[in-house]
């Protein structure tokens, strides 16, 4: 077997779209990235992930990701930095797509200024909205070949994601390092990937500079631990 041959990039399918490609998932929620990991693995493509900005920079030291998705809201920073920073790199990845779970417009309008190739909102869950997504990016050589069927097919990530989500939140509360509007904007995601409506009602009405705000996200996260809906 020849050097050529071993280097050679698998061709992609129409069942297998991504075949080839690395994606690496810049997410803090384990939900949301449970989500992204089974609709790599049902496109063909690999995937890594980071949960902060500095975890990405250490991933994109040591190899080159073909596609980029970057939660605006992380632990260490907004990903429209990490966005910018892989934008002006000198090998910057094939595509860039930043997620969020707040106002599209807005995020949309300041992720393609960042850089970003386009946005995919929460909940990431549709497989062909996926596809497509990285699919509309791509050199057209990168594509499969003739015509695909677009599934409408929808993931379920392990509710166990979800329950880690929860209780890092919870531990995110005990730190005052962390700001409370961090920790209602990383809920809104969560609600948004889970399609939980009354989770989402319940944070939106949420503001920084409530002088109860840790108290009524404690309340919050506490009902959603043990099924029961809290009043807030």
């Amino acid at each position: 077997m020849d050097e050529l041959s071993i280097v050679k990039r698998p061709t992609p399918t129409a069942q297998r779209p991504l075949l080839g490609l690395t994606v690496l998932a810049v997410e803090d929620s384990r939900y949301a990235s449970e989500a992204i990991r089974l609709l790599c693995l049902r496109s063909g493509a690999r995937i890594r992930r980071a949960d902060s900005i500095a975890s990405a920079a250490r991933h994109v030291a040591t190899y080159r990701p073909e596609v980029a998705i970057v939660d605006l809201g992380l632990p260490d920073g907004s990903g429209l930095t990490l966005i910018e920073r892989l934008a002006a790199a000198s090998e910057p990845p094939d595509v860039i797509l930043a997620t969020t779970g707040q106002d599209r417009a807005d995020a949309e309008r300041a992720a393609i200024a960042a850089g970003a190739h386009g946005l995919l909102p929460k909940p990431i869950d549709t497989l062909a909205g996926f596809q497509q997504a990285i699919l509309a990016h791509l050199d057209p050589e990168r594509r499969p070949k003739g015509l695909r069927v677009m599934s409408a097919d929808r993931v379920d990530p392990d509710p166990l994601a979800l329950e880690e989500d929860l209780a890092l939140a919870e531990r995110m509360l005990m730190d005052d390092g962390v700001a409370p509007g961090f920790i209602t904007a990383f809920l809104q995601g969560l609600a948004r990937t889970g399609r939980d409506d009354a989770l989402l009602s319940q944070t939106e009405g949420l503001r920084e500079g409530q002088p109860d705000l840790r108290d009524r996200l404690h309340a919050l996260i506490a009902a959603r631990r043990t099924g029961t809906s809290a009043a807030i």
